[in-house]
């Protein structure tokens, strides 16, 4: 009996990553997401998981992305009993990114009950911090290019896919067959995390194409950034920076670093207002290998932000009058610290309101990109004054070249490539690519599509 791959998040849409691979009467999920962006989609999040947890074998992550890891607390509290495999860098910033989304989740429940804006009664978190430390629990550690086997039958190993601390492409071999997860993709000459690794030869390749309809901004990131911090500056405004913890927040630092030391950018003080985002910066100094900065860069990256912990100072952080570069997650507006921030700054002109990073459709950041002229925030709606921005250049995700390029390293064309973890503009465009320029087969997998291998 030929294997199978289930569709189970992560088709025709950014989030919600979860791939079933079967074979054998033995299971294995590739990355266990939450769904993000339109409320049709963020309901899934609520419905019970489409597939039987109790007779899940094992979970094999690629990387620490909530799109990709951020449902771990609801399959485990669901009786799943078996264990998490995922590298050292994957491993060590789950334990701060589950527990984080949960306190997130705890907090806006709180809050929306609080102030009575939910339309539920009471509003309740989608998971619990016990949940999360329960999911933690199940957790395998696992090296880079060191096979392991999640279940029997099943054998995996782990190459580097750039993109952020700890991310890995899968390479699957069960029965005859072979399946390439290529996780998130990073890029080729990112300034702060090595390049993916080549591909391997396989039968099978699962590629994600988040950017697969567009081509980078060859712009030089730090000049725009300079520009933006300068402009606003001037206006005597604050430079408000959604930003994801992990990835974003530690190349907008390192930028910003280096802009000061060279003397391009007014020296404003810079806040850190994210807990999740502090811990992820400094285990950048423990996972060297990962990326490529040396130990005085890491230092000076880490350094160059005053960090905020506490719920007073963030919030002392709205009531300051002079300018300021102000960092805080969640990276699309959506949950977390930001949103409050966002409240305070959104509305007044001398501000900038600055994306760094890939905005899911339905988003808060999504909808300010588009030029929305008002916001809704905790039930409330609020003029959009200040001027909005963003930095695609800063991307951490391979763009269609780059797709392209990891797509051509290995020696041997696969059977068929399934493209995933996309809106469905970007998944058609880097579809007709493939079939065009490559000759491989290729497949748009829908939500809950089974394919045989």
């Amino acid at each position: 009996m030929s294997p199978s791959l289930g569709f189970h998040g992560g088709a025709e849409t950014v989030t919600g990553s979860k791939f079933l691979l079967e074979h054998d009467r033995h299971r294995v999920l590739f990355d266990c997401g939450l769904f993000q962006g339109y409320k049709q989609l963020r309901r899934r999040n609520w419905a019970p998981l489409p597939f039987s947890v109790k007779t899940l074998d094992a979970v094999v992550l690629t990387h620490a992305h909530i799109d990709h890891s951020g449902a771990l607390p609801l399959l485990t509290r669901s009786g799943f009993g078996g264990r998490i495999h995922a590298t050292p860098g994957t491993a060590a910033l789950c334990e701060i990114l589950l527990p984080d989304s949960a306190r997130i989740h705890e907090a806006d429940a709180d809050y929306a009950n609080r102030k009575g804006f939910s339309r539920h009664e009471p509003a309740l978190p989608l998971y619990t911090e016990r949940d999360a430390r329960d999911a933690l629990d199940r957790f395998e550690v696992e090296q880079f290019g060191q096979p392991f086997e999640p279940a029997r039958g099943f054998s995996v190993s782990y190459a580097r896919a750039g993109h952020i601390l700890g991310a890995a492409s899968a390479l699957v071999k069960v029965g005859d067959r072979s399946v390439m997860f290529s996780g998130d993709l990073g890029r080729s000459r990112d300034a702060l995390i090595r390049a993916p690794a080549q591909r391997q030869p396989t039968d099978y390749v699962v590629i994600e194409a988040t950017y697969g309809a567009r081509q980078h901004d060859p712009a030089d990131p730090a000049e725009a950034l300079a520009t933006i911090v300068a402009r606003t500056a001037a206006r005597g405004g604050t430079l408000l920076i959604p930003a994801f913890s992990v990835g974003r927040t530690q190349i907008i630092l390192l930028l910003l670093q280096r802009l000061l030391e060279a003397k391009r950018i007014p020296a404003v003080p810079i806040f850190l207002d994210s807990p999740m985002a502090i811990s992820a910066t400094e285990l950048y100094r423990r996972h060297a290998t990962t990326h490529r900065l040396d130990h005085e860069d890491c230092a000076r990256m880490c350094e160059v932000a005053a960090y905020v912990r506490s719920v007073e100072g963030s919030k002392a952080l709205d009531q300051r009058r002079d300018p300021f570069i102000l960092i805080s997650a969640s990276g699309m507006a959506t949950g977390g610290r930001v949103v409050h921030h966002l409240r305070h700054f959104v509305g007044d002109p001398r501000n900038t309101v600055l994306f760094a990073g890939y905005q899911a459709g339905g988003t808060r950041g999504a909808k300010l990109l588009a030029g929305a002229e008002r916001v809704r925030i905790h039930g409330q709606w609020f003029p959009v004054e200040a001027e909005v921005a963003a930095l695609d250049m800063l991307s951490a995700h391979a763009d269609q070249d780059e797709l392209i390029g990891w797509l051509r390293g290995a020696s041997k064309a696969p059977r068929k490539v399934f493209i995933v973890h996309a809106e469905r503009e970007g998944a058609e465009a880097l579809r007709v690519r493939i079939e065009d320029e490559l000759g491989w087969s290729c497949e748009v997998p829908g939500y809950r599509d089974v394919a045989e291998l």
